[in-house]
């Protein structure tokens, strides 16, 4: 849980049609390019990280099998609700016995199903909740805040207002005078007429845009969503399960 609250901010919040996951990246120096917060799980799927990004891999890769055995076996996609029950006895497993650590890191998983949009927390302790808005990770309270102040707004909300009230509450997580940018701003989108994709770059500028400078005014409109980036997903790196201790790694 220490580990989860030192990681940098991630918000989900979810409208009666889109869910919208908002992160913060962190580069270790400036040398080096900034981690990856978000990972796409299924079409219908995916998830965003605060602590190790290290076992935040593995979670993601045992979940992406989860759902190719249930799409392969039943031919739909598989229920967010029963993908994040299964991660979490994935992870109680770990908690339960000598041999191994808990998972250091904590997720927001947004997903669309036939019940409609989804937003979940799972916690290293293999707690998971069903959320109408959250947010972990560093300084999160302050994006709590905000969301909490405009929940009754967001199941109203078209796609492009629910980013632009994502991106404020994560901007209240910020430390110092540090401001967002596309560097340091990663942006997923699912929704029925939508398959999860994530905005990094280049692609995430016309969302930072269309903020309003006060941050709590109404919101400004904005063209269309730019066009879903090329590519699938990133081959999955091969990483250790978590060891009998804890290793000294920088939580993302």
């Amino acid at each position: 849980m220490e580990a989860v609250k030192q990681g940098s901010a991630a918000v989900g919040i979810k409208s009666a049609t889109h869910a919208v996951m908002v992160s913060l990246k962190r580069a270790p120096s400036e040398l080096s390019a900034y981690q990856k917060k978000s990972f796409e799980i299924d079409d219908h799927v995916g998830i965003t990280i605060a602590g190790l990004s290290s076992d935040a891999r593995v979670l993601a890769r045992f979940m992406r099998t989860e759902c190719m055995g249930h799409k392969y076996a039943f031919d739909v996609p598989l229920p967010v609700s029963r993908l994040v029950s299964v991660v979490g006895d994935r992870m109680q497993r770990t908690t339960i016995g000598y041999g191994r650590r808990p998972f250091g890191v904590g997720m927001v998983v947004a997903g669309f199903d036939a019940k409609g949009p989804h937003i979940y927390q799972v916690d290293p302790s293999s707690n998971f909740y069903d959320c109408k808005a959250q947010a972990i990770g560093a300084r999160s309270q302050s994006a709590r805040t905000y969301l909490e102040r405009h929940l009754d707004s967001f199941p109203a909300c078209d796609v492009d207002a629910l980013v632009r009230h994502a991106l404020r509450a994560l901007r209240d997580c910020l430390p110092g005078e540090a401001e967002l940018s596309q560097k340091n701003v990663c942006l997923s989108i699912v929704g029925g007429d939508r398959k999860f994709t994530t905005y990094e770059e280049d692609a995430v500028r016309p969302f930072l845009d269309a903020i309003d400078e006060d941050g709590d005014g109404d919101a400004v409109a904005v063209d269309t969503l730019p066009d879903a980036p090329t590519g699938g997903l990133d081959a999955p790196a091969a990483a250790a399960a978590p060891g009998e201790a804890a290793m000294e790694v920088a939580p993302e």
